[in-house]
């Protein structure tokens, strides 16, 4: 529902493609982040989300890595439903490779 909205305000196409679970081993951009992530807070007590934040804003390799981070301090409620007849308001499509995990939303919503 809220990427419907955002493509509505923005007049753009969203495309969306998750992984399914389990596949995140195929995820090349958690395998060149993650181990110089988890080196670099080895051994330091995680106490804080700032310190958490601090820690991965400081990881940097040789070859050039440098991570950018953000606390995102946001409220995402959980268990939000949504009605038959507003998820059939939606305006999208499925994709042709695994429709389930992969769809686009179109702007306007389908009674415009």
């Amino acid at each position: 529902m809220e990427l419907q909205e955002l493509a509505d305000e923005t007049g753009l196409c969203i495309h969306v493609s998750h992984f399914p679970p389990g596949t995140s081993k195929w995820n090349k951009i958690e395998h060149r982040m993650f181990c110089h992530i988890t080196q670099n807070w080895r051994g330091r007590p995680l106490t804080s989300y700032e310190t958490i934040v601090e820690l991965i804003g400081h990881t940097t390799t040789e070859t050039g890595l440098r991570i950018k981070v953000g606390l995102d301090t946001g409220e995402y409620p959980l268990g939000r439903e949504f009605s038959d007849e507003q998820m059939n308001g939606l305006k999208w499509e499925q994709a042709e490779f695994h429709g389930e995990w992969n769809y686009t939303l179109y702007p306007g919503s389908l009674g415009d």
